[in-house]
């Protein structure tokens, strides 16, 4: 699969992105994972924000290479996820760590609490900084037209 053979199964669709978007998409993945570090906030929280910065950083990257994931797809966090496959060429390790933040963090917003301890929303904040910096380098260096760096 490619992202161009998702985009003729009708998964994503075009994008014309500008600087100010990728701007206004890492500033949201900045502001998730300052929150992330707030003492007061549960685990959950926590490994909540951490999930949005990686999914909203990963739309950066998606978004930068000329595609978006339409709100209608039902599975949207999944193609937008496995798209940083495509974008940034993460390795299987990374996205399955990725996935299984997703379903905890699925269970926890949704399901119960009490499923996230202070250890794992620590893994999870070190996962969503790494992809976030990752993201941001591969941005600086693929398409510097839309890097803050």
């Amino acid at each position: 699969m490619s992202l161009e053979s998702w985009h003729e199964a009708g998964l994503i669709t075009t994008h014309a992105t500008s600087r100010q978007e990728i701007s206004d998409l890492l500033a949201i993945v900045d502001i998730d994972l300052k929150d992330a570090e707030i003492p007061e906030l549960s685990a959950e929280r926590k490994l909540s924000c951490c999930y949005n910065a990686i999914l909203t950083a990963a739309r950066a990257a998606l978004q930068a290479t000329g595609y978006r994931v339409p709100k209608s797809n039902s599975s949207h966090h999944y193609y937008v996820i496995q798209s940083l496959r495509y974008t940034v060429e993460f390795d299987s390790e990374t996205l399955a760590r990725i996935e299984a933040v997703q379903k905890k963090r699925n269970v926890v917003d949704y399901v119960r609490i009490g499923e996230v301890s202070d250890a794992l929303a620590e893994e999870t904040l070190a996962l969503a900084k790494s992809v976030s910096r990752r993201i941001r380098d591969w941005l600086t260096i693929i398409h510097p037209e839309f890097s803050l760096e």
